[in-house]
């Protein structure tokens, strides 16, 4: 019995050993691989670097600049100034005498005019004078004008105001038309107004002292007291 198992024992160890063996090689290898490669591409990398280090030579210094030399100030020339000659005078020319002209003939005599035949001239006619006017009147005192009539109602109401009634007087003196001019603002005042100045006595226009039919405006204010 113990024969039978120690005998297949041999090649199993065998085959262990035989893979423990090919991995070993196969690191050894990778190694030696990783080695060989680093050492060529640093001997790439070092080698290009020395040989371009000998190539490299220093810059040369800039070529100095030639100076120019600054601008040496203009010299004017003053120019002596040269006076004219002042040239003699021209003798002055001889008149030549003048041709003698024969004597004019003697014109004809003109009849004389007798100062009865002008008629004298018309004189210009004189500008009229100014029209002295006098303005028609109704203050006269002789006249007795009354007093315009306040309407009652409008003094309930406070209605107060001034109208101007435009008037035409006649040679007579009295009143033949009426209007109302200026308007106080209240139609019982204005017709009040009317009526009183219809119903007064003027003093007429004159023209040159002549009576005259002309238009007066007549103001009237009412007030309340």
């Amino acid at each position: 019995m113990r024969l039978s198992l120690s005998a297949p024992a041999a090649p199993f160890m065998n085959r262990r050993l035989l893979i423990a063996a090919s991995v070993i090689l196969l690191h050894v290898a990778v190694l030696w691989a990783l080695q060989a490669g680093l050492m060529r591409r640093a001997v790439e990398i070092i080698v290009p670097g020395e040989i371009l280090s000998e190539f490299i030579s220093p810059p040369a210094p800039p070529a100095p600049q030639p100076q120019t030399p600054a601008p040496q100030p203009v010299k004017q020339e003053v120019k002596p100034v040269v006076k004219p000659t002042p040239t003699p005078p021209l003798p002055a020319p001889t008149p030549e005498p003048a041709p003698m002209q024969a004597p004019a003939a003697p014109a004809p005599a003109q009849p004389a005019i007798e100062a009865s035949t002008v008629a004298a001239a018309p004189a210009a006619p004189q500008a009229p004078a100014p029209a002295r006017i006098e303005l028609p009147s109704s203050d006269a005192a002789y006249l007795n004008n009354p007093k315009p009539s306040y309407p009652a109602l409008s003094r309930r109401l406070g209605e107060q105001g001034k109208v101007v009634v435009r008037v035409l007087i006649g040679v007579d003196g009295t009143a033949q038309q009426a209007e109302i001019r200026t308007s106080s603002g209240y139609e019982r005042l204005d017709q009040a107004a009317l009526a009183t100045v219809r119903s007064w006595r003027y003093v007429p226009g004159k023209r040159n002292g002549t009576a005259e039919a002309m238009w007066f405006n007549v103001p009237i204010n009412f007030v309340l007291e």
